[in-house]
């Protein structure tokens, strides 16, 4: 795939079975199937509704050319040959498996990315761990003194090129045009480098005192509240995010995993979906989503991504996507989550889904007394 003028190399399936043809992109081990797909005089097109995108390429006897289309009207120009392993190579290939500290200066006031690395031999996978969520698996290898790492899973093109340096360190360039230093975690501190941002001290509220407002509008076209009967005395996992938002479709499975666990014990999870102005129009990529991940729990439409910060006026540093919110059973916050560290970070999936799912049982112990504050 090329993306402003980068060639992003990733991996991809086509199947044909009968008259049935479908496509599935990668991110690691999980499969990203289309929705629809079929192959007609050498001609393809593959739907993936859950990211309101499109596939169209030829096939001429040994490639696949053609074009990737994305909303808002983004093409990414599309190339495809059949997969072959590339030659062993006799370089001496350095170690950078482990976990590295990335220097920043980001836009959401961050000072530190870190990247997570494993690696066999020349190959490497890995993810970059931002606050707002992660870059997907990158996987790529080594070769001609450095390593070469990308993703493309529908979303989240990437492209990175780790080069080892004598002192240690590494130097990371991200498609072609940033290029970072990045130190070990054991030796970050001791070099000045911050701790990268804690995703769950990002994000407040103005007055942690106060009942956490919020309000969208269900599939069906009904406005539905914070004071809606049907949350009454829960806890409420809240997820502000999007169908667009490719750290939310990390996070869906999780909250359908929490929903299931936890709803008969008082918990409701609510989705607070925030969408381009034709698709609050004509949800059918939210649609797609619910569909996709078999959700159940509440979703609602909060307004376009813009409004964020007027719909939700209570919210201070709100500025990642997905923003997690929970609410005890007295309506106030008692914590919120910046993004969502996705399968690709490994350990660091698994302990914040720990971590949240210890949150949500400490909340559900709690009582609500007359005056209507939680109680343990």
């Amino acid at each position: 795939m090329v993306v402003n003028k980068v060639e992003i190399p990733f991996r991809m399936e086509i199947a044909a079975r009968g008259a049935k043809t479908s496509g599935a992109f990668f991110n690691g081990e999980e499969r990203v199937g289309s929705s629809s797909g079929q192959f007609v005089k050498s001609a393809l097109t593959l739907q993936f509704d859950y990211y309101a995108s499109r596939l169209e390429a030829s096939w001429n006897g040994s490639e696949w050319t053609g074009t990737y289309f994305r909303p808002n009207n983004v093409q990414y120009p599309f190339k495809a040959k059949r997969f072959v392993p590339a030659a062993a190579s006799s370089e001496t290939v350095p170690q950078i498996a482990g976990l590295w500290d990335i220097a920043v200066e980001s836009a959401r006031g961050e000072k530190a990315w870190r990247l997570i690395v494993r690696q066999s031999g020349t190959a490497v996978t890995g993810a970059v761990l931002r606050i707002d969520g992660d870059t997907g698996e990158l996987s790529g290898s080594y070769r001609d003194g450095k390593f070469v790492l990308s993703h493309f899973s529908g979303a989240r093109p990437s492209l990175f090129e780790v080069v080892p340096q004598s002192d240690g360190s590494i130097e990371v360039i991200q498609n072609k045009q940033s290029a970072y230093k990045a130190v070990r975690v054991d030796a970050a501190r001791q070099k000045g480098l911050p701790e990268p941002t804690d995703p769950s001290r990002h994000t407040s509220v103005k007055d942690p005192t106060e009942r956490f407002r919020f309000q969208g509008v269900d599939l069906k076209g009904a406005t539905v509240t914070n004071e809606d009967v049907r949350f009454a005395g829960k806890v409420i996992l809240l997820s502000v995010g999007g169908s667009w938002c490719v750290n939310c479709h990390d996070e869906a499975p999780f909250l359908v995993e929490l929903d299931r666990a936890y709803r008969a014990k008082g918990l409701r999870v609510v989705l607070l979906s925030f969408e381009e102005a034709d698709q609050l129009k004509d949800p059918m990529r939210l649609r797609a989503f619910i569909k996709k991940y078999g959700i159940t729990y509440t979703s609602l439409l909060g307004g376009q991504e813009e409004q964020v910060h007027e719909r939700l006026p209570q919210a201070v540093n709100l500025n990642t996507w997905p923003a997690t919110f929970f609410i005890g059973r007295d309506g106030r916050v008692r914590g919120v989550h910046a993004g969502f560290a996705g399968p690709a970070t490994g350990e660091e999936h698994v302990r914040l889904k720990a971590e949240v799912r210890h949150t949500v049982e400490k909340l559900l112990m709690e009582t609500v007394s007359a005056s209507g504050a939680s109680v343990r």
